[in-house]
């Protein structure tokens, strides 16, 4: 199951900067369209997650990091949404890659991670 969650968010993450790039791009219509296919994503991530974590909800590491995982999933959402309004994202942007580098360094050293 690990495999199948893994490969969600790196999808995610793949379809997020392409959302990015067509906005900027002006491509309005392609951009909204993949910006749907994203958030089908969100779910994945989120349905995945917690059948990974359900067991060790208890655990308040894992626990930690799945709500973290949320936080993530609103800051990618806030980050495409702003860049398409037009409206600064560099705070966003940091609180993001603090965040994700918390949470994948949380996901690789606890007991389920690599």
């Amino acid at each position: 199951m690990t495999h199948a969650h893994i490969s969600t968010w790196a999808i995610a993450l793949i379809l997020f900067v392409v959302v990015l790039f067509l906005t900027k791009a002006g491509k309005e219509k392609g951009a909204k369209i993949t910006a749907m296919i994203l958030r089908v994503f969100y779910i994945l991530i989120v349905v995945t997650g917690l059948q990974l974590g359900w067991t060790l909800i208890t655990n308040g590491q894992y626990a930690l990091k799945m709500v973290l995982g949320i936080v993530v999933i609103g800051l990618m959402e806030m980050i495409a949404v702003r860049t398409r309004k037009g409206k600064s994202t560099v705070v966003v942007w940091v609180l993001f890659v603090v965040v994700f580098a918390y949470i994948l360094h949380l996901g690789f050293s606890l007991p389920m991670g690599m």
